[in-house]
């Protein structure tokens, strides 16, 4: 199954355990109907902004539609274990990917934070589609340069920079220049 159909399946799959229609979770959400079903049956790549939406609506944390099995005890990650990738887009609406996510943790039942390892493309495209969700994210440069634009603000980190910020607020992060970057990103979203 594919990275896009994997989390497709999983939102369905929650929405349909929770006796919700894609018209219900619409509604919830002010998204359009035909995005969540995009999303579901994998034609689009989503970004976060939606799902986070769609996470909270069902009740679940983000990395749910990304989990496979749950410890409630310690978790370790080994760097060889970091096989799954799972592939996002940083604009609106797209069917190519910008970020490659690999999820640190994911077996991790009852966590609060979602750690995540991000290769970040370089994107021709102009449109640059600002995020906004409950919570507060960390970003730590690995490799490269990024931009993220904060509000009104605009921030350049490079390797070894990093930063911490409310995510209620709109921002965008994306690579700066032509060359990929690499992230470590801690997301917490309230329960």
């Amino acid at each position: 199954m594919s990275e896009k159909n994997k989390i497709g399946a999983k939102v369905k799959l929650v929405r349909e355990n929770r006796k919700l229609s894609i018209e219900d979770v619409s509604e919830r959400t002010n998204l359009p109907a035909e995005q969540i079903k995009s999303i579901e049956d994998g034609s689009l790549v989503p970004n976060l902004t939606p799902l986070i939406k769609i996470a909270r609506v069902l009740g679940v944390r983000l990395g749910t539609f990304m989990d496979d099995d749950e410890n409630l005890g310690p978790v370790v990650t080994k760097a060889q274990d970091k096989k799954e990738v799972t592939r996002f887009s940083d604009r609106g609406n797209a069917v190519n990917s910008d970020l490659d996510f690999y999820t640190l943790a994911q077996n991790k039942a009852g966590r609060h934070m979602d750690p995540f390892i991000i290769d970040i493309f370089p994107s021709s495209e102009e449109e640059i589609k600002l995020s906004t969700h409950e919570g507060e994210e960390f970003i730590y440069v690995l490799e490269g340069e990024v931009e993220i634009i904060y509000g009104k603000d605009k921030y350049e980190l490079k390797q070894g920079d990093s930063i911490y910020y409310e995510s209620i607020v709109a921002h965008h992060v994306h690579s700066h220049g032509n060359e990929k970057a690499k992230i470590l990103a801690v997301v917490y979203t309230p329960a």
